[in-house]
């Protein structure tokens, strides 16, 4: 969809009941990285299609994988390679995409031969990979970087595949995304490799997450009772399969937030408790804030309710700790600003080597909606307006997909909310406002009394 430089959201009401996001770009990303390394032919249905989905479906394609993807049906046809990529020599470009260039980087890792180049575009070049280059290189690979983080641009040689090495040791508090790859890639190897974690876990769940899409295709790794260790892979047993791709929970997160902010409920389909995705947890943020949610076993609702007199019922503010879901921390600093108390976000120093540095990204531009915002180094209090009227701003976005589809939120309940580069959030969620727009309608009457909770 192409888009103007910058974009007025209108004051709207919700008037619709249920949405379907697109497919999950994390389990996406992994499906289609296992369903390249395996033996035989992967179908896999939903998948995404989008900006990072895109950059592992070129990756894979320059690195020898036959694939047929279709857009329209979101249907990706997957012939395995068996472990070893056809081709030896490859310049990869991963744009912005972090599970890309971290996931390939690893399974690259694991050649048993030629030389690859990942590169992207420059805040790519500021998220070092060392925690990664240090394992791989540990099990006997060449992996360079720029500098003492190995930053991109990243020269990657083989060699893990004969390690005679048993245990590796990785820390994963910057990105859990390393120790993903690492894990994804650990069957390639010749021998059984235990995999350890040094320090604490960043976003648990999507390591979870990893294991359970490694299981579907035929590799059942073991972890301890602390979820530190990992063992007992199952050496080059991935296997083609079919393979059904849920809708991403982290853009479900900005529908669900529409009756917490506007009024009303939004009912997502083909997400449950039992999601993959830790980040259908944000939902338990909504209800602590005052909301209500119904969860199924295909589908999960959220609704806030109004009085007699047509008043929202209150909308409080929380304190929690969002280390296992940080990608939908943005999403609940946005409602923060309608509470009718501070909001305040714990142990997210992650966010800071996203896309951008996300808490100060968020800082400034809550700040000029009229909140009070204090930051920290793992995390950040928001203090709703004084007198809860949202003032008229013009969001930056740092060229960071959820900066942009978070801040709309507060544009359909407060007059004069510009969101700039709005074209940004074709990384993951190309569609993203034509689909707020199917379950909103603007309102006439735009007066400032429009933002007040």
């Amino acid at each position: 969809m192409t888009y103007a430089n910058a974009l007025e959201i209108p004051v709207s009401r919700l008037v619709a009941t249920e949405s379907t996001p697109p497919g999950s770009k994390s389990v996406t990303n992994r499906a289609l990285l296992l369903a390249a390394l395996a033996k035989g032919t992967s179908k896999l249905t939903g998948a995404l299609d989008a900006e990072d989905s895109r950059m592992m479906l070129d990756a894979l394609t320059a690195l020898g994988v036959k694939l047929d993807f279709n857009p329209t049906t979101r249907e990706a046809s997957v012939q395995g390679v068996d472990g070893r990529f056809p081709v030896d020599k490859a310049d990869l470009y991963v744009g912005n995409s972090g599970t890309t260039a971290r996931f390939i980087t690893a399974a690259l890792a694991f050649a048993d031969k030629g030389e690859y180049r990942i590169d992207g575009k420059p805040r790519m070049r500021e998220r070092p990979f060392n925690d990664l280059v240090v394992a791989l290189s540990t099990l006997g690979a060449d992996v360079r970087g720029k500098n003492v983080g190995n930053y991109p641009p990243l020269i990657v040689r083989g060699g893990a595949q004969n390690s005679n090495v048993n245990e590796v040791e990785i820390a994963a508090n910057v990105s859990s995304q390393f120790l993903s790859g690492l894990l994804m890639a650990a069957p390639l190897a010749k021998r059984p490799i235990v995999v350890r974690i040094h320090g604490e876990l960043a976003s648990k769940p999507y390591v979870a997450m990893t294991l359970e899409v490694m299981r579907a295709f035929g590799v059942d790794v073991k972890a301890n009772d602390a979820f530190n260790a990992f063992y007992d892979f199952n050496v080059g047993a991935y296997r083609g399969r079919e393979y059904a791709i849920e809708p991403d929970a982290s853009a479900a997160s900005y529908f669900f937030a529409l009756p917490a902010i506007l009024g009303g409920s939004m009912t997502i389909r083909n997400l449950s408790r039992n999601s993959l995705q830790g980040d259908v947890a944000f939902v338990d943020c909504l209800v602590k804030m005052g909301c209500k949610a119904t969860w199924r076993d295909d589908s999960i609702t959220v609704e806030r309710t109004r009085d007699l007199a047509g008043a929202l019922a209150p909308l409080r503010g929380v304190d929690v700790d969002m280390n296992a879901c940080p990608d939908v921390a943005q999403t609940l600093a946005v409602v923060a600003l309608f509470a009718e108390s501070p909001t305040v976000v714990r142990n997210v120093a992650n966010m800071r080597v996203k896309e951008t540095d996300r808490i100060a990204a968020l800082a400034t531009e809550l700040r000029k909606l009229g909140a009070n915002v204090e930051e920290r180094p793992d995390g950040f209090t928001v203090i709703p307006p004084p007198t809860r009227e949202i003032k008229p701003a013009s969001i930056a976005t740092y060229d960071d997909h959820r900066m942009a589809m978070s801040f709309a939120l507060a544009g359909l309940r407060a007059p004069g909310v510009v969101i700039q580069d709005p074209a940004c959030v074709a990384k993951t969620y190309p569609n993203y406002f034509e689909d707020l727009a199917r379950v909103t309608q603007p309102i006439e009457d735009q007066s400032a009394d429009a933002n007040r909770a």
